[in-house]
Order: C-alpha cells, then structure tokens, then sequence
C-alpha cells in the first residue's frame, strides 16, 4: 500500500513501523508542525489526528477517492456529514473507536453478554470503567462509548452518565493515569454478586496493527464499514 498518515503523534508513528515491517509505503504526512510528501499518492489514508483536524483530513482523501481508516475518537458528531460525504465521492471509509483485534473480539463479547444479562437486569445494574495515559484527551474513551452503546440497546436504561451514581443511568468511569495503554471493564452488579468482563492492553502495538490489517482490508473498496467487516464477525 502507499499510505497517507494524517496525524503523526505516538499513533501515527507505531502505525509507519508496523507498516515499513509489512513492505508499505508512507508517501505522504501531516501533522500540526508538518507537512511531507504527497497526498495523491496515496491508496489508503490512516486518521489519527487530533479531534478538531478529523473532519479536514478525512475529506482531503475522500475528495481524492482515496479510502480513509480513522481511529480518531471526539468528532464523531460529525460522522453522519462523513458518510454522506463519502458516498458521494463514491470512496471508501472505516471507522473504529479501536483498532486492537483483541478489543474488537472484546466489543462482540460485550454484545453477547448484553443480550443474555437483558432478561435479568432488574437485579443485576450495569456500569463501565476506563483507565488511560494522561495525554488521553478525551473521555470517557471512544472505545468506553462503544462498549456503552451496545449495552444500552439491551437495557431500559436510556443513557450514560460520566462519574455518576443514578440507578437510572449507565455510569463511565473514567480515569487518566501514568503510561496506561488502556483498559476496560464491564460490570453487572447485583446485591448478591457481581459478573466482570476485561479487556487490558499491554502496549499500543495491538492499536497500529489492527490500523494497518483494516486500511489493507480497506484498499480499493467503496463504502462504510467497521471492523466487523474486516473480521467478519458481524
């Protein structure tokens, strides 16, 4: 592939060694301080840019054809503009709260547990939780939101609410500490006892990875999709 990164922070520059590793090319860069190469060169675009520059950058390349992969999580107000803006320039997008195969595996877990803990939830209460680095810049996570999402649409309850303690809400915790690539829990409490799931990563390798297995996925394709599509879980 030759590949356009749009944003170069620690994301953008994991995702350039996994993929020199994986005999890609990186023909094109921007980031706040620098601008290098050539965007018509590209393929594949890879968005991880700060929220504010998402939508910009995401429309360069479509306007282009070429297809986008964006990991960037706090514009997604705008999504619906993207798609439509997509679809008309006949181009191809992915977007992904998180990349990690491992976290992905973790979204369906979440979606299975939701709809077996449906039926029980007047005793069992549901609440999440997220730990990140702190120069994570939002939150709760994008990651922490999709994991919400699924689990409101098997529950009567009808939205989240961050650091809070109503019964009639599903609660994020969110905390910002040290170096934390991230992790995040899930819990369905009841009086008697509690069920967890977990899902902890280790470094942002797994991130960049799954970024460059969803862009080669993504190549030459017209279209929204997810990652369920490039895993074919859906």
């Amino acid at each position: 592939m030759k590949i356009a990164l749009l944003g170069y922070g620690r994301m953008g520059k994991a995702i350039e060694k996994f993929a020199v590793d994986r005999a890609h090319e990186i023909v094109y860069i921007k980031d706040k301080e620098e601008i290098r190469g050539n965007l018509s060169q590209a393929n594949i675009a890879i968005n991880f840019s700060v929220p504010k520059a998402a939508v910009e950058n995401i429309k360069s390349a479509l306007k282009k054809q070429i297809p986008v992969v964006c990991g960037t999580t706090g514009w997604l107000e705008n999504y619906h503009d993207i798609v439509t803006f997509c679809n008309i320039q006949k181009s191809g997008f992915l977007y992904a709260s998180n990349f990690s195969i491992g976290v992905n595996l973790f979204f369906k877990m979440n979606a299975i547990a939701a709809k077996l803990m449906k039926p029980h939830q007047v005793n069992y209460h549901p609440s999440l939780e997220e730990i990140h680095h702190i120069h994570k810049l939002d939150a709760p996570s994008g990651t922490a939101l999709s994991l919400a999402e699924t689990i409101l649409k098997e529950s009567d309850l009808k939205e989240w609410e961050l650091k809070g303690t109503s019964k009639n809400k599903l609660n994020i915790k969110s905390i910002r500490q040290g170096k934390v690539p991230g992790i995040h829990s899930i819990k369905y409490t009841s009086s008697i006892d509690e069920i967890s799931l977990k899902h902890e990563a280790f470094n942002r390798d797994g991130f960049a990875l799954g970024a460059i297995i969803a862009s080669e996925w993504l190549v030459g394709k017209q279209g929204i999709f997810s990652m369920n599509d490039v895993l074919n879980i859906s």
